[in-house]
């Protein structure tokens, strides 16, 4: 059985860390761009990380940045995963994944060119909704047409932008992503999460995951 995974981002206390966590999250992710409403500093985001369980991957959100200002925040927060917004070229996320694992965040605007997925044949892709001035946590759906075109030249693909438990269902039969990726769609204000949301989403999830791997009967 191939099981879906689940990435719950824009976390920002330990409440909601421990409650991804418990819910069976594979990665938990912390805003480190500044002009985010979720944006969490990198010494803050280390005493949450050190409060969760390790099971749960802690992922980095970064935005334009620069590979030292990458390493200097990786360092501080203690975390080995990455996810790149913006404009990063195949050849520095190439040198990062010498050292982290790379996620490389892609919009679905007019520009979009799925197989420009396989120019970063070492990372993960993150298939996310266009906005013109936020990155993540839009509440925007993505073109799941396009996050599918995408899935074949990615190796790994998280799809996100604008799910719920209510659509997370659709949206896994129509892209058929390796992981699920939530931020706006499980919260009650910007960086504070709703648990009985987190609970529907992953529950939805998991009902959809079963349905997909379900053995057809004779």
């Amino acid at each position: 059985m191939t099981r879906m995974r689940i990435k719950i981002c824009g976390v920002t206390n330990v409440k909601d860390a421990r409650a991804c966590a418990e819910l069976g999250a594979d990665m938990i992710g912390f805003n480190f761009y500044p002009q985010s409403p979720r944006y969490i500093e990198p010494k803050a985001a280390r005493q949450i990380i050190e409060a969760m369980s390790p099971e749960s991957c802690a992922v980095g959100v970064f935005v334009n940045a620069s590979v030292d200002e990458i390493r200097d925040v990786a360092d501080v927060a203690a975390i080995r995963c990455i996810q790149l917004h913006g404009v990063t070229s195949p050849a520095i996320c190439g040198e990062l994944t010498r050292e982290f694992r790379v996620i490389r965040a892609f919009s679905t605007d007019a520009r979009f060119q799925p197989e420009e997925v396989s120019l970063f044949t070492d990372c993960d892709a993150l298939v996310d909704a266009h906005h013109p001035n936020l990155r993540g946590g839009t509440g925007l759906t993505c073109d799941w047409l396009a996050a599918r075109a995408a899935r074949f030249f990615a190796r790994f693909l998280i799809l996100s932008g604008g799910l719920t438990d209510q659509n997370v269902a659709q949206a896994i039969a129509t892209v058929g992503p390796h992981a699920v990726d939530v931020c706006s769609g499980v919260e009650s204000a910007p960086g504070v999460k709703n648990h009985r949301a987190l609970a529907d989403f992953v529950a939805a999830v998991r009902t959809a995951n079963s349905s997909m791997n379900a053995v057809p009967s004779s």
